[in-house]
């Protein structure tokens, strides 16, 4: 009898552990449900940043994309694929693939207020793109000068070794101020800048960094001409490099959409919205306040050079 009872037992421990091995570790196939934050849309490929990590979801022609509508939310509106664009919010739900955080998205929603600022966002840094483009086609050009200065000067020098050799120091000064000359050209000067600090992991303004970029933007917008904000966006070591690039660049994005939304800078007066990710730490990473510190977006009100040199 005591036989019988100890089999019976090994039998249910064994039914037991074949029903919960399947909760151990995500397989393909299984259900995933979660949110967070479009970074980056490649075709039918979105990368979303959400508490738990990065995913990867992929949308096909089976995938509902949907919104709320009316005052109780419960109808929901169908919508075209394009309103996935980085910057937006949204709530996916669909079966994980063979790779992990890999997801084919079965139903996909948002809100209609979170894409309106994803749109300004991106309203915003295309033209701060193409604007950016036309600089360095500037730049370009300008080299393209330096560079012709510096070889006329070698050219001349090869012509003329033994005075080279009897003047070599004044002639090096004339390379050098002839190619800091070519190199000054459309320079800006920096008039005022402002640092707004981030919380570990968060890239939303508080009321005291707005104050301060409203301050910014005013006096920005007294000067008829010549001047340009520049908005870089930082993070610390904490975390991987991926994660922290896309972090600074949410960073430099709340900065921007703000001086849009709220403070009337026209977007052609701000340049560089960059995501410089880990680079260029103000302070070591190695300390609590060396990290607080180097989350960061640095703002700069830069002026050109001849409209400072005439105040």
């Amino acid at each position: 009898m005591f036989s019988k009872r100890i089999a019976i037992t090994a039998c249910l421990l064994v039914l037991f552990a074949l029903a919960v091995a399947p909760a151990f570790g995500a397989s393909s196939g299984d259900k995933v449900k979660n949110k967070g934050v479009i970074t980056l849309r490649t075709g039918d490929t979105l990368t979303v940043k959400t508490s738990e990590g990065v995913f990867t979801v992929t949308i096909n022609s089976d995938t509902k994309i949907q919104h709320p509508v009316g005052l109780t939310g419960m109808r929901k509106k169908d919508d075209s694929p394009d309103v996935l664009i980085p910057g937006l919010r949204m709530k996916f739900e669909g079966v994980s693939g063979a790779q992990e955080n890999q997801v084919t998205a079965a139903t996909i929603t948002f809100d209609e207020d979170d894409l309106s600022l994803a749109e300004v966002i991106q309203a915003g840094l295309n033209p701060m793109a193409q604007q950016q483009a036309r600089n360095m086609q500037t730049y370009a050009a300008n080299k393209a000068a330096t560079d012709a200065a510096i070889a006329a000067t070698k050219e001349e020098v090869a012509a003329t070794q033994q005075e080279v050799a009897a003047n070599k120091s004044q002639i090096d000064e004339v390379a050098t101020s002839t190619k800091k000359r070519f190199s000054e050209m459309g320079e800006f000067v920096t008039k005022d800048q402002y640092t707004v600090l981030f919380a570990n992991g968060q890239y939303g303004l508080t009321s005291e960094y707005k104050q301060g970029l409203a301050a910014i933007a005013k006096q920005a917008l007294a000067y008829p001409k010549g001047w340009v904000i520049s908005v870089a966006g930082y993070a610390d070591s904490v975390g991987t490099a991926a994660s922290n690039q896309v972090l600074s660049k949410q960073r430099a994005q709340a900065v921007v959409a703000y001086l849009l939304q709220d403070c009337g800078v026209p977007v052609g007066r701000i340049v560089a919205p960059g995501a410089m990710g880990e680079s260029n730490p103000v302070a070591s990473n190695e300390s609590a306040s060396g990290r607080a510190d180097n989350r960061r977006v640095d703002v700069k009100l830069l002026l050109n050079k001849g409209v400072a040199g005439g105040m």
